[in-house]
């Protein structure tokens, strides 16, 4: 790991937070740059000033960027950050980036399913060391991606099956929301209270109670992936050594 000890970050939104994945990498000594492109921030163009990147999600769609021009400077930016070998961490909209620059599809539920709330994920067999037993995580999505050629699969759910997965050595993508906090779930069911009816999602008190009940094994897988993920960069170094 180089001296920088900086992550870049990739929210959406004015009101976008990286919640308890920022809480945690400062905790662990990190500085978080954040820059929103939906809001006309600049993209590095490139990651040596840094010691990993993290895309977070947003309301908008991995396919928008025929309409959307930050999506598509995203896409080419995320391909930039790959090829780099610094970690990537790509979440929701981020690992649904991710897997559209390495050909995969994203798309709809076949049947208008949504997750939106806590739903529980299962570590496929390749998934250790980042996935060791099965879990509830909180989901906020309409769409899924395919499993990206030559991609592994790391963690799989029932109503949207490919939850997590890793590309090359410094590349992953979660489908699901490790940062939530209570507050950010607050914010969340409220702005977006009109989506908690729709196919698949759960009732808003659903949410904090489940939250209560799997938010402290999410919190410690957590801070145990992050740790792994920043160290993948250097696994490669050593591995090419």
């Amino acid at each position: 790991m180089n001296s920088s000890r900086q992550i870049l970050v990739i929210v959406h939104q004015a009101t976008s937070s990286p919640g308890l994945v920022g809480a945690q990498l400062r905790s662990q000594g990190y500085r978080l740059d954040s820059r929103c492109p939906a809001l006309g921030d600049p993209l590095p163009t490139t990651l040596a000033d840094y010691d990993g990147a993290i895309v977070f999600g947003g309301p908008m769609s991995a396919n928008d960027d025929e309409t959307l021009p930050f999506i598509r400077a995203e896409l080419d930016w995320v391909a930039m950050a790959v090829a780099s070998g610094k970690p990537y961490l790509g979440i929701c909209l981020g690992a649904q980036l991710l897997a559209r620059v390495l050909g995969a599809r994203v798309s709809l539920h076949p049947q208008g399913q949504r997750e939106i709330g806590y739903y529980d994920l299962s570590p496929s067999p390749m998934g250790s060391p980042y996935f060791t037993q099965p879990m509830a995580v909180y989901q906020w999505h309409n769409e899924g991606f395919e499993l990206p050629r030559d991609a592994v699969s790391l963690a799989i759910g029932q109503t949207f099956p490919h939850q997590a997965f890793q590309y090359g050595d410094t590349a992953f993508g979660l489908q699901f929301h490790p940062e939530m906090t209570t507050q950010l779930m607050a914010e969340w069911t409220t702005r977006g209270a009109d989506q908690l009816t729709l196919p698949g999602a759960h009732p808003r008190d659903r949410h904090f109670a489940d939250h209560q009940r799997h938010g402290p094994l999410v919190e410690q897988w957590l801070d145990e992936f992050l740790v792994l993920w920043l160290r993948s960069a250097a696994w490669q170094r050593s591995q090419s050594a």
